[in-house]
C-alpha cells in the first residue's frame, strides 16, 4: 500500500495556488494539505489544514514544513504591493525563507512558480527579481528543487487586469504560429500550471534542480 503524502502550499489564495489546493484536495495520494494564508480560503474539507499567519513570522511555523512537498506560489504585482520593498518581500524574501525552512525540515521537494524571462541581469525589474529568487534558491541546497516558468497565465481571475486581458486576446491570435522553439511563448492556463506542479511532485525527479517552461508543463500533464 502506497504511503500517503502531505503537502504545504504558500500562496494558496493566488491564481495558481488556489487551483493547486483544489487538485491536491481531490488527489487520493495526499492525506493532508496545509495552507499558510493571510485570509481564509473558505473551503471545507477534512484534508485541509488552514493556518492564518503573518508571513513576517513564518519561522515560527517551521513544524508545518515537515511534509513531503512544499509548493510555493507566492507572488504579487507592483500595483498591489504599492512599493518595490513590499513586492520583493512577497516575491523574493518569503519564498526564499520558505525554501530554507523546507530544507531544515527535510521536505522531499520544493516546487515554486517563477516567470518566463526570469533573469537576475534582466533590464526589467520584475524579471530581475524572479531571476534573483531562482539564483538564491539554487544556493539553499534543497534536495529537489523544481522551478516553473509559465508565460502569460490564461484564465479567469478574481481581479481584472487589463494588460493580461489584452495579452490573452493577442495570444489567442498568435497561438497557431507559436510552434517549434516558439512554443515556450504560448500562454498557459493557471489550471495547467497547477496540474503540472502536482504531476512533478508525484512523478518528477527526486534530486537536483529542474526548470519547466510552458511547453514543458504541457508535456508533464
Amino acid at each position: 500500500m502506497m504511503k500517503k503524502r502531505k503537502a504545504l502550499v504558500l500562496g494558496a489564495t493566488g491564481f495558481v495556488g488556489r487551483q493547486l489546493v483544489n487538485i491536491l484536495l481531490q488527489n487520493e495520494q495526499y492525506e493532508e494539505v496545509t495552507v499558510l494564508v493571510r485570509r481564509s480560503l473558505k473551503i471545507e474539507n477534512k484534508k485541509l489544514n488552514e493556518q492564518l499567519i503573518n508571513f513576517e513570522n513564518m519561522k515560527t511555523y517551521q513544524a508545518l514544513f515537515e511534509v513531503n512537498d512544499v509548493f510555493c506560489c507566492l507572488g504579487t504585482t507592483i500595483k498591489k504591493a504599492k512599493s518595490r520593498e513590499h513586492f520583493e518581500k512577497v516575491d523574493l524574501e518569503y519564498p526564499l525563507l520558505a525554501a530554507r525552512l523546507a530544507k531544515e525540515s527535510n521536505a522531499e521537494k520544493f516546487l515554486v512558480t517563477s516567470a518566463m524571462g526570469a533573469n537576475s541581469k534582466s533590464k526589467f525589474y520584475y524579471n530581475r527579481v524572479k531571476g534573483n529568487l531562482e539564483d538564491k534558491l539554487k544556493l539553499v541546497g534543497l534536495k529537489s528543487l523544481h522551478i516553473f516558468q509559465p508565460s502569460l497565465l490564461l484564465g479567469e481571475r478574481d481581479e481584472f487586469r487589463l494588460g493580461e486581458r489584452i495579452g490573452a486576446l493577442l495570444m489567442k491570435e498568435l497561438h497557431v504560429i507559436l510552434i517549434g522553439p516558439l512554443k515556450t511563448y504560448r500562454g498557459i492556463s493557471g489550471e495547467k500550471v497547477a496540474k503540472s506542479m502536482l504531476n512533478i511532485a508525484l512523478h518528477g525527479p527526486q534530486e537536483g534542480v529542474h526548470t519547466y517552461k510552458s511547453a514543458n508543463m504541457q508535456e508533464t500533464i
